[in-house]
């Protein structure tokens, strides 16, 4: 190569490479499509992720009964809660068994047995226990497990109003009585 042909390579202006129909065409549905596809999943992931990120409620308590009514004896009582899982709202029933100590403290047991999950209740056989008609299991006043069960019942978190007089309900814990 001479020297003259070296000099026009190095300043000859650098050529640019031209895209082609076909190239302009798959960039162009590519783009489209990816944008269309966007367009599509977004929605389904905001759906997806939307419960996640909203605020947690706190735990709130419910007005169950008088405390004027509660007595060594426990006594069953049926409350609703007001319940959001995700978009759906419910109202479920739920039961307590609340009495108070010796001591005169009020406190709620939940009738939720620890051996299967059914349903326990008071002094069906007239032994002043809870029972369960699932298996058998037994269990004190202070909720205890006598007998099958190998947890004691939970309890929920009580506080008494002293302006109105009403007993009101929290969360479920564990049994801190035994």
């Amino acid at each position: 190569m001479s020297n003259h042909e070296q000099h026009d390579a190095a300043h000859r202006p650098a050529q640019r490479k031209e895209m082609s129909r076909r190239q302009f065409l798959s960039y162009t549905l590519g783009g489209t499509t990816a944008f269309m596809m966007g367009g599509a999943v977004l929605p389904m992931v905001r759906f997806a992720v939307d419960p996640l990120l909203m605020k947690k409620g706190e735990g709130t308590f419910v007005k169950v009964v008088e405390e004027s009514k509660i007595t060594t004896e426990p006594l069953e009582v049926k409350f609703k809660i007001h319940q959001i899982d995700g978009w759906y709202e419910s109202e479920p029933e739920l039961v307590a068994w609340i009495s108070k100590d010796a001591q005169g403290n009020i406190f709620a047991l939940s009738p939720v047995c620890k051996h299967l999950g059914c349903t326990i209740f008071w002094n069906t056989k007239g032994h002043n226990e809870y029972d369960c008609p699932c298996h058998d299991a037994r269990y004190s006043k202070d909720g205890k497990n006598i007998a099958v069960a190998n947890a004691p019942l939970d309890e929920y978190e009580v506080e008494v109003n002293k302006e109105n007089g009403f007993v009101y309900l929290g969360p479920l814990k564990p049994n801190s009585r035994v």
